[in-house]
């Protein structure tokens, strides 16, 4: 008998695993063994039931989909499909490793081109030895090279190394870029813990800022310091980011 791929939902709303169980009926390949409310279940889930695929929601209470798949092995990173309501976060997706993302509410079609992706892979992979297939886990990018930023009714695609400067807006982020800048849905924090901290110092509790613009860093009393940027821009560097600065920056 063929096997089949072992799947596990993970999303905080009851409804939308309902909806991704009915989506899921017409795929007799696919059997659900297990359904997480949230990503803490899920690392607990994933450990026992050790599925294939995971459906997968981004945003949910605590830890974030992002997260998740960052707090996981690569040999042990199942084959991984985005089901969101957000389509502002498909490229950060792919960058995560994803193979698919699949908007919410469930479009049948869609969602059945995504599944034969999924069968098609699944395939292949089992295919593998495992060391190819570790292999292949292991090469996925750890910070996300790409940031979508939703403008009007388009969403933009932005290089981690385009962003100058983030600054804490509430929730948001604002991204500073030559000459623009933009509002990205979600917090400085989420970002700092998305992009790669060799590139990306934290200098202030709302500020972080992309290294290779820093042209000077201007000492101030109380051992505060400022840091200008290339294009002249000038932002403050707190006490308490002072020693970290210190190393990424190779002040003396």
């Amino acid at each position: 008998m063929t096997a089949r791929i072992r799947c596990l939902l993970v999303d905080d709303e009851m409804l939308a695993r309902l909806a991704l169980r009915q989506a899921l009926a017409a795929h007799a390949q696919i059997e659900v063994v297990g359904e997480c409310g949230n990503a803490d279940e899920a690392l607990q889930a994933i450990g026992v039931l050790a599925p294939d695929l995971i459906l997968l929601d981004v945003q949910m209470p605590g830890m974030d989909g992002f997260e998740l798949l960052r707090r996981l092995q690569a040999d042990a990173l199942p084959l991984v499909v985005f089901a969101t309501a957000y389509d502002a976060h498909a490229v950060k997706a792919f960058d995560a490793g994803a193979i698919d993302y699949v908007l919410k509410p469930i479009d049948q079609e869609r969602f059945d081109r995504c599944i034969e992706r999924v069968s098609r892979q699944w395939q292949h992979l089992r295919r593998e030895p495992a060391p190819a297939r570790q292999l292949a886990f292991a090469a996925a990018p750890s910070f996300v090279q790409r940031v979508s930023v939703r403008v009007g009714e388009h969403v933009r695609v932005v290089r981690a190394d385009e962003i100058e400067w983030i600054a804490a807006d509430g929730n948001y982020a604002q991204l500073h870029l030559a000459g623009e800048t933009l509002v990205h849905r979600e917090s400085l924090k989420q970002l700092e813990s998305e992009l790669d901290p060799a590139r990306f110092l934290r200098i202030h509790r709302s500020t972080l800022v992309n290294i290779e613009h820093v042209r000077e860093v201007h000492p101030l009393f109380h051992g505060d310091a400022e840091v200008i940027l290339r294009d002249g821009t000038r932002l403050a560097l707190s006490r308490r980011f002072r020693d970290a600065a210190r190393q990424a920056l190779g002040l003396r």
